[in-house]
C-alpha cells in the first residue's frame, strides 16, 4: 500500500527527510506528503491508493494531536469502525484511520484487535507506537542515529546511511518508548504440545475461502500470481469463484523462460480450467542477468533463494503493474504450514517435523515474505497472502501433526490441503494441478534459470575472490561464488554491518544437498512420478 518513515527527536532537516523516504517512492507512486509535529519529529508517507481513492491521503490526525503513517491493510476496518469505535468522528474513508482512533481508545494496548497486513507508526506528542503484522507480511526497520534519534522505515534503504544501527522490527510486537518491544501476538500454535486438533478438510477449505475473501478488499484492479503449484492454484480458483459471484473476471499471470517451462505449462491449464484472463510473460537468463543487480537493491538481501526467485517476480510484477492492476494475490506460506518443502519428507520424527513447521512460518519475513512484498512494491503493486491469515493459522497448525507429514501419505506432501479442495461433485482444479509436486518458484520457472545463473555468477568471480570472501565479510561469509556475487552487490549498496546482519540464510534441513533449490532433495524426481500416480487413486 505504501512506503512509511519515521524519523522520532528533534533536529532533522525535514527537506533530508523528505529526500531520504523518497527512496521509496516505487511502493506509493501515486503521492506522498510529510508532516512535522510540534515536537520536531517527522513522519513520511509514499502512498499507493487502493481503498480510499479520494480522501485517504496520510499521515492522518486523529481525534486530537495524534497522528499517524501506516503500509497495509486493515481487512476488519469497517467491522471496528461499526463497533468499538463507533463514537469516533473519521476525517477519512481509509481503512487505515482506524489504527489512531483504537490508539486513542485502548493506548497501547491495540494491536491484536487489527486483522490485517501492516506496519504502522502513531506519534502523540512525546508519545509514540510502532507496530508490525504477526506474520511480517508489511517490512519495517527501526534505527538509532548519532544524536539518539529513532526512525522507523518501510525499507533499509531509507534509513542505513543516517542510523548508527539498525535492524529489522520483529513480527507481532509493537514497540514505545516506555515498553521497549512487546510481543503481542502469542498464538497457542507456537507450542508444539499444541497440535492436537483433529482433520477437519471442511474448516481447511473454509477458512481459506474466508481468507482469500478478505483479501479482494479494495477499489482498484486485482490479480493473481498464477504458477500453476497448488498453492498459486488454489488461491486463484477461489478467488475466481468469489470475483465470478459479482460478475467480475479474475486476471492471472505466470512467468517462465519459454512455453514449455514447468510452470507456464501448468499454469495454462489451470487458467484455461478455472477461465481466467490469463497472460504469460517469457524471460531470457540474459534479461535475468541483466537486473540482477537492481533486484537485490530492491529486495535488500544476499540469501540466494531469494534472489533466485525474485529476479522473475521481479519482472513478472512489473508486466502485472503495467497491465494497470494493483492488488495481487500470491500462495507465499501453504509449504511452511502444511509442511510441503520435499525436505519435511526426511524429518526425523513428528516432534521435529511440527517444530519445523512453526518455526518456518515464524522466519517466514527473512524470505519469501521479503521477496514478494519488495519485488511486486518496486513496481506500485501490493502483494496479500491468503495463507497466512491469522484464523487460518489458528485452524491448521495445531492439526495433529502426523495428519500433515508426507510420510504419512506415502511421500505426498501437503496431502490434507488437496484432499480439502478435491471435491468432484464441483471441483475447484484439475486433477493433475491439485496432485502436482511441489516446485521450487525458481525451479518453476525453467530449470536453465538456476543452472545458468550458477554459471554466470562462477564467471564473474575467480577463486581468490572465494578464497578471501571470509576476510572480506566476515560476518556471515559467503561460501560459494553464486553467494559471493550476491553478497557483493549488496555491499556496495548497503555496505553497513547492521545491514548484513538483517539477512537470514534459507536452508534445507535433513537432506545432504544444502542447497535451497526443491531439486536438490533427492525426492524431486521420483516424487514426480508417486504423485501423478496418487493423483488418480486417492
Amino acid at each position: 500500500m505504501s512506503g512509511i518513515l519515521a524519523v522520532i527527536g528533534k533536529g532533522k532537516d525535514p527537506q533530508l527527510v523528505n529526500e531520504l523516504s523518497k527512496r521509496m517512492s516505487h511502493r506509493g507512486p501515486d503521492e506522498r506528503d510529510l508532516h512535522i509535529m510540534e515536537n520536531g519529529s517527522i513522519i513520511c508517507h509514499e502512498s499507493l491508493s487502493i481503498i480510499d481513492l479520494e480522501t485517504g491521503k496520510q499521515p492522518i490526525q486523529g481525534t486530537a494531536k495524534a497522528w499517524m503513517i501506516h503500509d497495509g491493510e486493515i481487512y476488519n476496518y469497517k467491522e471496528l469502525k461499526e463497533t468499538i469505535l463507533k463514537g469516533h468522528t473519521f476525517r477519512t474513508k481509509s481503512d487505515s484511520e482506524v489504527i489512531v482512533h483504537l490508539y486513542e481508545e485502548f493506548g497501547y494496548d491495540f494491536c491484536n484487535l487489527l486483522d490485517g497486513d501492516f506496519a504502522f507508526v502513531v506519534i502523540d506528542g512525546d508519545n509514540y507506537i510502532a507496530g508490525r503484522d504477526p506474520i511480517g507480511i508489511k517490512p519495517l526497520y527501526y534505527g538509532l542515529d548519532e544524536r539518539g534519534r529513532i526512525y522507523f522505515s518501510s525499507e533499509m534503504k531509507s534509513i542505513a546511511d543516517q542510523c548508527k544501527s539498525f535492524s529489522t522490527f520483529p513480527p507481532g510486537h509493537y514497540y514505545t518508548a516506555k515498553t521497549g518491544f512487546v510481543k503481542y501476538y502469542q498464538p497457542e500454535y507456537e507450542d508444539h504440545q499444541n497440535a492436537k486438533q483433529s482433520l477437519d478438510l471442511d474448516v481447511i477449505r473454509e477458512t481459506l475461502i474466508d481468507a482469500t475473501r478478505k483479501r479482494l478488499l479494495g477499489n482498484v484492479p486485482v490479480g493473481v500470481l498464477l504458477s500453476g503449484g497448488l498453492d498459486s492454484s488454489l488461491t486463484s480458483a477461489i478467488a475466481s469463484r468469489l470475483m465470478a459471484e459479482n460478475g467480475k473476471k479474475l486476471q492471472s499471470f505466470s512467468i517462465g523462460l519459454d512455453a514449455d517451462c514447468p510452470d507456464n505449462a501448468a499454469a495454462r491449464k489451470a487458467a484455461a480450467f478455472l477461465g481466467t484472463e490469463h497472460h504469460e510473460i517469457h524471460f531470457s537468463v540474459e534479461e535475468g542477468v541483466q537486473i540482477l543487480e537492481k533486484v537485490i537493491y530492491h529486495i535488500e538481501t544476499y540469501d540466494i533463494i531469494s534472489v533466485r526467485a525474485g529476479v522473475p517476480m521481479y519482472l513478472l510484477a512489473k508486466a502485472i503493474s503495467d497491465k494497470g492492476v494493483k492488488i495481487i494475490l500470491s500462495g507465499e506460506g501453504a509449504d511452511e504450514v502444511f509442511g510441503g518443502h520435499l525436505y519435511f519428507r526426511n524429518a526425523p520424527s513428528t516432534e521435529e517435523f511440527q517444530d519445523e513447521t512453526i518455526e518456518r512460518v515464524q522466519k517466514l519475513f527473512t524470505a519469501d515474505l521479503l521477496r514478494a512484498d519488495k519485488t511486486t512494491m518496486a513496481h506500485g503493486l501490493e502483494a496479500r497472502i491468503p495463507f497466512l491469515d491469522k484464523d487460518f493459522l489458528d485452524a491448521t497448525i495445531r492439526i495433529k501433526p502426523e495428519e500433515k507429514q508426507p510420510k504419512t501419505y506415502d511421500g505426498i506432501e501437503k496431502y490434507i490441503l488437496r484432499k480439502a479442495f478435491d471435491t468432484p461433485e464441483n471441483p475447484y482444479l484439475p486433477e493433475e494441478i491439485l496432485w502436482r509436486q511441489k516446485e521450487q518458484f525458481s525451479d518453476g520457472v525453467g530449470y536453465n534459470w538456476v543452472d545458468e545463473l550458477i554459471e554466470y555468477c562462477a564467471s564473474q568471480v575467480t577463486d581468490e575472490q572465494l578464497a578471501g570472501a571470509s576476510a572480506e565479510f566476515p560476518y556471515n561469509s559467503p561460501t560459494t561464488k553464486e553467494a559471493y556475487l550476491y553478497r557483493s552487490i549488496f555491499h556496495k549498496y548497503y555496505p553497513q554491518v547492521s545491514a548484513a546482519q538483517t539477512v537470514r540464510k534459507w536452508i534445507p534441513k535433513w537432506q545432504e544437498n544444502l542447497d535451497p533449490s526443491g531439486r536438490a532433495n533427492a525426492a524431486h524426481v521420483r516424487a514426480d512420478v508417486e504423485i501423478s500416480k496418487a493423483g488418480i487413486t486417492v
